[in-house]
């Protein structure tokens, strides 16, 4: 058999080439293979992480959103891991809020995961474009190299390696994930055509003109930082608009599940369907043995009583203990939580180290912050309890126990 000719060099490129030309074909078409892969190396990404995530309260009262465990670890680890695996050796998280707390996340996890993370606070809320000019000597050395932006609270199978090598064949200035909804009217939906150009944004259009909405996960280009000035602002509005009228943006159409999980309810929903995924992807991660039933991730150091059935669609965390008896399905039970025997908890998320009492029934969305301590034989429907509460009496219709 002939020996294969050796790939063509091509032209020597410098990254910031790349983006020197504004037309489809572009120098990218130009690029050899290792070229490409030199794009795409030693990448950084911004997490927006500001805001106070009251709508996921009482959880955030403990700590901040993107630390609250989703499926065992905080939820911005499981994008961080995302990240590492597309090229991205360092992430710079945009913070205004409780920084001390997000300090210690990095001195707990950077060397866990194996990737540089540093912190660009905030003065007061930029939205969603300001942390990119305040973190603009971070986000660009000079090489020219595109970088993600994500918000921490979406959660979804994460293609960014696919999703970066769309941005970089068709040599955009940005690159937009987006996701299909079955009620566009509901959204903003971006209007692109074939190729994934983008041609305008619509807000919650009456008469159909698409069903993709903005996923909160980009690619951008170094070009994106110029035209950002340092100044509360908002890249869906005041950024991307501009690009789109420069035929520079485009969409990525994620093929898998999406949610946002800021709030109890997508939060839960959220939780089907990573495990789902987890499912298809990664079923040695999931609990296996009589007491389980569909999907089920369960700490190594959780203990479970005998007589219990749990699932489908839960999570357990460190160091719970599950009393006999217990059922437990579509909820998320946090580090150092016990429950008694024989209660029941449904769509429900019970926070770190709270006690759940005997003969209890948690239901229709609960959610306990940290070291909630509920008396025995307890009917809880929707109740929304603050840490460090003691609960004596049943709550029977949905209520916030301050």
């Amino acid at each position: 058999a002939e020996a294969l000719a050796p790939e063509p060099a091509g032209p020597v490129l410098t990254p910031t080439d790349l983006f020197q030309s504004s037309s489809k074909s572009g120098l990218v078409s130009q690029l050899s293979a290792s070229q490409r892969a030199a794009m795409a190396t030693d990448l950084k990404a911004l997490i927006l992480v500001g805001g106070y995530g009251t709508r996921l309260r009482p959880l955030t009262l403990s700590c901040p959103k993107p630390l609250v465990e989703f499926a065992n670890i905080p939820m911005i680890v499981h994008q961080i891991q995302a990240l590492k695996s597309a090229g991205v050796n360092e992430v710079v998280l945009a913070i205004n809020y409780q920084p001390e707390v997000m300090h210690n996340f990095i001195n707990e996890w950077q060397e866990k995961l194996g990737v540089k993370i540093v912190c660009s606070q905030e003065k007061e809320p930029m939205g969603t474009a300001g942390p990119l000019a305040l973190a603009r000597h971070l986000l660009d050395d000079g090489q020219g190299k595109p970088f993600f932006v994500l918000n921490s609270d979406v959660i979804c199978e994460y293609p960014l390696k696919e999703m970066l090598d769309f941005h970089i064949a068709r040599n955009a200035e940005a690159t937009i994930l987006v996701t299909k909804v079955d009620d566009p009217t509901k959204y903003g939906v971006v209007v692109m055509d074939e190729y994934g150009q983008v041609q305008r944004f619509v807000e919650k259009p009456k008469d159909f003109v698409g069903d993709k909405i903005n996923a909160g996960i980009y690619v951008c280009s170094s070009k994106v930082l110029n035209r950002i000035e340092l100044r509360p602002t908002s890249i869906e509005r005041e950024v991307f608009p501009h690009i789109a009228a420069d035929n520079r943006l485009y969409a990525y159409t994620l093929g898998g599940y999406w949610m946002d999980v800021g709030q109890p309810k997508d939060y839960l929903k959220g939780l089907r369907l990573h495990l789902d995924s987890q499912r298809i992807y990664k079923s040695h991660t999931l609990a296996k043995g009589p007491e389980y039933s569909g999907n089920v991730l369960v700490d190594p150091t959780a203990k479970i009583g005998p007589g219990c059935l749990i699932g489908p669609d839960v999570s357990i965390g460190a160091g719970c203990v599950i009393g006999a008896g217990v059922r437990l399905s579509n909820c998320v039970i946090m580090k150092g939580v016990a429950i008694k025997d024989h209660s029941k908890v449904d769509h429900c998320i019970v926070g770190w180290y709270s006690r759940v009492g005997a003969w209890s029934r948690l239901e229709n969305y609960c959610v306990l912050g940290e070291d909630v301590q509920c008396k025995d034989e307890l009917y809880m429907n929707g109740a929304v309890i603050l840490p460090h509460k003691e609960i004596k009496e049943s709550v029977p219709q949905p209520a916030i126990i301050l």
